[in-house]
């Protein structure tokens, strides 16, 4: 054992940014033209950081309460950021429904929500496939806009890394909206809840959210009663709000890493957390090798396929120091898989003496096709998949930390179920997604309001 811990000690002090270059690699593109890609990849290195390490370092410090049970997070965003849909109103509604979940999921566990967006940099996407096929024709897969165009058409299928800048750009107007939306006034909790309100009055269920409605009125009204106001508490009418996406395009993500003056340390400053999908977690893979330097927290997403020993090693690798706040694992088993799979992982790492802050992603193991072919996922599934999380984490003395929700601001079709009862024959109404089906805005509030009544009702606090 002690071999091993130096062997990584030793390999974690040879890092460098460029490192991963050296390592074998996943789901990355290949750019027909290299020298393009390295005057883009020069040209985003000398731009500025989109975030800043000291606000790295203040997510961290809640990640390590929410490992505790002292936070909750709840990460939420879409599936994959299009470059088209760059709009305030786009951002400002995603940003509102984040909000008003967590103040919902805040009265429901009793600890304050980490609020993390995925967005400002959520632009690749891995595929099982490099190529997709139609009527005959094949092309290369699209991967997300940082590297390819959605239409089927083999010049908008070609890799150009000019997307990268167009990316960056991007981030950054989405970073300074969300920046002016988080501390000018816009997350005060008075108007939040007044936004809960109204969706109360126009769902079916009205009376089986009005209670918990009623309830979280009260308090504020108390908070008020005391003195506790806007004008004189900044909490009220701010608050903070994180980025994050998958470090998967690993040009890109090398080319925003920077050295923090304070520390000393490097920080990828593409966002302020970044996470390791269940398809790049090997480790001796470059996306580990890359991550395993820099100071962000990380993410590593942990699907049904995932090993006990290769997770173990993962976790030595990347937080040697065992970390607290470093390391969140996601869980994205799948309704039907997660009280059969999860334990045992979680088990082993408690066995092992990592301390990790455990969040569920309950989307992407709850994947399904129509029959005409249509990707969709269920709102009961969803829903059920969250429940059977805390039934893990309760049932092996485990702390849940959170949920990862694929998610967006509008009202599209894409998720059947939930309290409107959305149908197959519904999605073609606004299915919009250029990759996977989302929850919409009032199906996101619902799965808010159904936890945090669920978990009242248990009584449920997370450091429990």
């Amino acid at each position: 054992m002690d071999n091993k811990v130096s062997s990584v000690t030793k390999k974690i002090k040879s890092w460098k940014p460029n490192s991963w270059r050296f390592s074998p690699i996943k789901h990355v593109p290949e750019y027909p033209d290299q020298f393009a890609l390295h005057l883009i990849e020069e040209k985003l290195h000398r731009y500025p950081p989109l975030v800043f390490a000291g606000e790295t370092r203040k997510l961290k410090q809640q990640l390590a309460a929410a490992a505790q049970g002292k936070a909750f997070v709840l990460q939420g965003g879409p599936c994959a950021e299009n470059f088209e849909e760059f709009t305030a109103d786009i951002i400002r509604d995603l940003f509102r429904v984040i909000l008003q979940m967590a103040i919902v999921l805040t009265f429901g566990v009793k600890v304050p929500v980490v609020k993390i967006g995925r967005i400002a940099g959520q632009f690749a996407k891995p595929r099982s496939s490099s190529h997709e096929t139609k009527n005959g024709v094949s092309l290369l897969s699209y991967r997300g806009e940082i590297i390819n165009g959605v239409e089927f058409t083999e010049a908008s299928r070609m890799p150009d890394p000019e997307r990268m800048e167009i990316a960056y750009f991007q981030s950054a107007g989405t970073l300074n909206l969300i920046r002016a939306f988080a501390n000018g006034g816009y997350a005060n909790l008075n108007e939040v809840h007044r936004w809960n309100l109204d969706f109360v009055k126009r769902l079916p269920l009205a009376k089986q959210y009005g209670l918990l409605s009623h309830r979280i009125d009260e308090t504020l009204a108390f908070m008020k009663a005391c003195g506790l106001t806007s004008q004189n508490t900044p909490q009220i009418h701010e608050t903070d709000f994180y980025t994050s996406h998958e470090a998967l395009l690993l040009p890109y993500e090398q080319a925003l890493t920077r050295i923090d003056s304070t520390s000393g340390d490097w920080y990828d400053c593409s966002a302020h957390f970044l996470w390791i999908g269940d398809r790049t977690r090997q480790p001796d893979g470059a996306h580990v090798e890359f991550l395993r330097g820099v100071k962000n927290p990380i993410g590593i997403k942990v699907g049904p396929t995932a090993e006990l020993n290769s997770l173990l090693e993962l976790l030595k690798l990347l937080n040697p120091d065992n970390e607290l706040g470093r390391i969140s694992l996601i869980s994205r088993m799948g309704s039907t898989k997660i009280k059969e799979y999860l334990p045992k992982i979680v088990q082993g790492v408690q066995k092992s003496g990592n301390i990790v802050t455990w969040l569920c992603d309950p989307m992407h193991g709850n994947t399904i096709s129509t029959s005409n072919g249509i990707k969709t996922r269920s709102f009961d599934s969803i829903l059920a998949e969250v429940i059977g999380f805390f039934d893990v984490m309760a049932s092996v003395n485990a702390i849940p930390g959170g949920i990862h929700i694929e998610m967006t601001g509008t009202n599209v079709t894409e998720c059947i179920g939930g309290a409107h009862h959305l149908k197959e024959s519904d999605l073609g109404k606004r299915y919009q997604t250029f990759c996977d089906p989302r929850l919409n805005a009032e199906q996101s509030l619902e799965i808010a309001f159904l936890l945090a009544d669920e978990l009242t009702k248990r009584n449920f606090t997370t450091g429990s």
